[in-house]
């Protein structure tokens, strides 16, 4: 007991130190937790996960796809499809976050499916999010996805680049990203943090900018005429009707992933039952505030029907955002776009970086992979992980520079849907642990953060990532069926239905009953909720006025 007690108060590891109970469970589940969050630090701000999750969210989705999906659906469905994926994403958040407060470990959301459902489904879940993500059981799907982003990310920057003047090879460029975000990445949190502080601020103040420009616009202050609802009545505010609206929310959700990143910033943050909670609520409003004002502002400006608007090509002298801006006379505006591009997706690098090599810490801690993915160094970074990510990445750039398009056309495909399946993952590991919890009587005034309209919004979210995962390959039936469309629509599927199969047979794991599901290891304790509400407490009037604005 002694020695329990003196390697809690020997601050190896960096969890939130809270008084050790006379009870000797307690004390066993604080050293469970120990082992949990081994070495990890805490060092992330309030700001500093609210602008992760945010930054994730706004990137190329925002700046150059926005135009095509009004093309696609018109101004008013493309309108009502980011509401309505907005509002799926809160309610996804919500579910996160109530866990994600209650129980603030590396691994999160995949760390939980293990926890509350089923050891195979954590393991399918938290490869799919490596090889999107990365992590343990909710993500196998999620780690593909955003592995393949990292990659993906870092052959854009070098195309971004060579759009002013090819300067040097593609792969060069590539390789210089690759380096600068992995030392980054091995030194402190609070280093990453901070850095992905200052990239999300750039974002936010140009998307600000573009909003009042474009009210500008439309109201005729700037340009030649007064625009109002003109193009909502010609050529009209829908395009296709319903099918062009559907059509547009697996897109309207690609632009909202990332958002369930403060879920895996949980187990580094600093007093996570306020900083987790904030952050969702912030991030969720201010992200659809800014896409839907956004997308909005962009049906009013230009017509649907605009050949421009589609952007097919990815071009920022034809993106939305640069159009308004020489409609207002900006004529630099296709270079400003241009920089910020350059300057998301290698936030958006960085952040894919850190997402999978947490994922793999999460993974091997939990046992579903090689224990050396769990050592971290003196900063907390886990290194390993970190390097291997970052060498499997920048193979997938080299696929992606050096011809082989139709590999890599293919390995997009597989993660196509990854994110969606995520998410439906986050929401129904959700409604497992609340479940649980009130099968074993718990007391709800336990948990720090509530899910709003339990169990509704979870069953919701589920069913809308289900539906999306499931209608998104429309096209490959229309106008006759096309086998090949319906492969690369359905294929990433796949992966994570495989994963848990054969885990699920050589593991001979089992659904975790609802009276054995544990609550105890990794929670947080009235004592630490009581000590980040006085913190809070003491924090100046300003600050919190500030919290608002960043």
């Amino acid at each position: 007991m002694d020695q329990k007690i003196n390697r809690l108060e020997s601050g190896e590891f960096s969890t939130e130190k809270t008084e050790i109970d006379k009870d000797s469970n307690t004390l066993e589940t604080h050293v469970e937790l120990q082992h949990l969050q081994g070495g990890t630090k805490r060092g992330l701000d309030a700001r500093h996960i609210q602008m992760i999750s945010l930054g994730g969210a706004i990137g190329t989705g925002l700046f150059l796809n926005m135009g095509g999906n009004i093309a696609t659906a018109g101004p008013a469905g493309a309108l009502i499809a980011y509401v309505v994926v907005g509002i799926m994403v809160y309610c996804i958040m919500t579910c996160l976050g109530e866990m994600a407060t209650f129980m603030p470990v590396t691994g999160s959301f995949n760390h939980y499916a293990t926890r509350f459902v089923d050891p195979a489904l954590g393991f399918a879940l938290g490869w799919n999010y490596w090889f999107s993500l990365a992590d343990n059981n909710v993500g196998f799907s999620l780690f593909v996805d955003r592995l393949l982003n990292f990659s993906v990310e870092l052959a854009a920057a070098a195309t971004i680049i060579a759009w002013w003047k090819p300067v040097m090879p593609d792969a060069a460029w590539s390789t210089i990203f690759l380096v600068m975000i992995l030392t980054i990445n091995m030194a402190s949190v609070r280093l990453y943090g901070e850095i992905e502080y200052w990239f999300a601020m750039i974002k936010i103040i140009i998307v600000i900018v573009f909003i009042i420009i474009a009210i500008l616009v439309t109201s005729g202050a700037v340009g030649h005429k007064v625009i109002g609802f003109a193009y909502w009545k010609d050529p009209g505010a829908f395009v296709d009707g319903a099918v062009g609206t559907v059509s547009v929310l697996l897109s309207a959700g690609f632009s909202f992933q990332g958002t369930e990143v403060v879920g895996i910033t949980a187990g580094e943050a600093k007093n996570p039952t306020k900083t987790v909670p904030r952050a969702i609520r912030n991030t969720f409003w201010r992200i659809l505030i800014f896409y839907v004002v956004t997308i909005f502002l962009i049906g009013l400006c230009l017509p649907s029907n605009d050949p421009q608007l589609e952007n097919s090509d990815d071009d920022p002298a034809t993106a939305a955002f640069t159009l308004i801006f020489k409609l207002a006379g900006i004529d630099a505006g296709a270079h400003v776009i241009n920089a910020i591009i350059l300057t998301s997706v290698l936030s958006a690098a960085n952040s894919s970086l850190y997402t999978t090599a947490r994922t793999l810490l999460g993974l091997s801690r939990d046992g579903n992979g090689p224990a050396f993915l769990g050592k971290v160094n003196r900063f907390g970074s886990p290194y390993w992980a970190v390097l291997f990510s970052s060498i499997t990445g920048f193979a997938v750039v080299f696929v992606s520079i050096y011809s082989a398009s139709a590999a890599f056309e293919w390995f997009m495909s597989i993660t196509a849907v990854s994110g969606f399946i995520s998410w439906a993952g986050i929401a129904f590991v959700h409604i497992r642990f609340r479940r649980a919890y009130n099968y074993q009587g718990r007391n709800l005034d336990d948990l720090p953060f509530k899910a709003i309209l339990y169990p509704y919004s979870g069953i919701f979210a589920c069913g809308l990532c289900i539906l999306i995962i499931l209608g998104q390959g429309y096209v490959s039936f229309t106008p006759k069926f096309d086998a090949i469309t319906f492969c690369k629509s359905y294929i990433g599927i796949i992966p994570a239905i495989v994963c848990y199969i054969v885990y699920k047979v050589l593991r001979r794991t089992r659904v975790v009953p609802l009276g054995e599901v544990d609550f105890e290891t990794g929670r947080v304790t009235r004592l630490d909720i009581e000590k980040d509400e006085e913190e809070d407490i003491d924090v100046a009037w300003w600050r919190r006025i500030l919290r608002w604005i960043v």
